[in-house]
């Protein structure tokens, strides 16, 4: 019995570890891809996970009958809400992917690749692409772009073999099928041929603080990070959802062995109570 409380206690202060970085990947999630509205879900379990974690320390130290049923009840709904979330983020970030460019080492992102998901239209809303936007113009994500090499722009054939990030390609520069010709990172001039016939195309402004922060390659651009990045945080989740499991299995044979114990136990007081003419 006192292996199986500790057993529980140990198992839950590993859960009550892993809850710090389920907290800080909703943080991360938010300050890299400027979707604070998908932080809260992450920082929601990750404090669920240690407020059930503490009480699982709590009941299996002081061997609490009520807490730890409670606890068994609160792990319940935690693993399902877990496997929602997690099932709901690899559907919404399932779509959608880039689209490799012909002597680019970076790749080009078109809205498309990604339509028909919850996440996309939500991204793509005019009420959350303002705030989005907003939020990657004062990253500098496109400043930080420029490279000088002896007080000049690097040359195209340098750029070209750039790996920009999905932000950068999609709302830095131009589609490359419009036909512009690189000038700097950020500024680009009609080429000689046709421009291409993609709405971005239109959207394209070398003024600074517009650039392609309206074209749809920026919101494509803006999924592909998020899938990134959402897919990194479910590993944590899923590492979780598996210890939070084994937590549950432990703790549920545990306290059917605490009570067998408990049920043997009071059977034999009952036994020694019971006088000696009573057969």
């Amino acid at each position: 019995m006192a292996k199986s409380n500790n057993l529980i206690g140990f198992l839950n202060f590993l859960s009550l570890i892993l809850s710090i970085p389920i907290i800080g990947g909703g943080v991360w999630l938010s300050t890299t891809d400027c979707m604070k509205f998908l932080q809260w879900p992450l920082i929601l379990i990750g404090l669920t996970v240690m407020a059930v974690s503490l009480a699982g320390i709590a009941g299996a130290c002081y061997r609490n009958t009520f807490l730890m049923y409670a606890y068994l009840w609160a792990m319940f709904f935690m693993i399902a809400a877990l496997v929602f979330f997690i099932v709901c983020g690899y559907s919404a970030t399932e779509k959608g992917s880039g689209r490799p460019v012909m002597n680019r080492a970076y790749q080009d992102y078109s809205l498309q690749d990604y339509s028909g998901s919850w996440l996309a239209d939500r991204v793509s809303s005019p009420a959350h692409w303002a705030k989005i936007s907003d939020c990657i113009r004062s990253s500098h994500a496109c400043r930080n772009l420029h490279r000088n090499v002896g007080g000049v722009p690097e040359l195209p054939d340098r750029f070209y073999r750039r790996k920009l990030t999905p932000i950068q390609s999609g709302c830095c520069k131009p589609p490359t099928t419009c036909g512009y010709t690189y000038m700097n990172e950020t500024f680009w001039i009609p080429g000689e041929g046709q421009t291409g016939t993609d709405p971005d195309c239109a959207q394209w402004s070398n003024e600074q603080h517009q650039l392609c922060y309206g074209c749809s390659s920026c919101k494509a651009g803006m999924l592909a990070s998020l899938k990134k990045s959402w897919r990194r945080a479910s590993v944590i989740n899923i590492v979780v959802l598996v210890i939070l499991v084994l937590v549950y299995i432990v703790a549920l044979a545990a306290i059917r062995h605490n009570q067998q114990l408990d049920d043997a136990h009071g059977e034999t007081r009952m036994r020694k109570a019971r006088p000696s003419w009573i057969f």
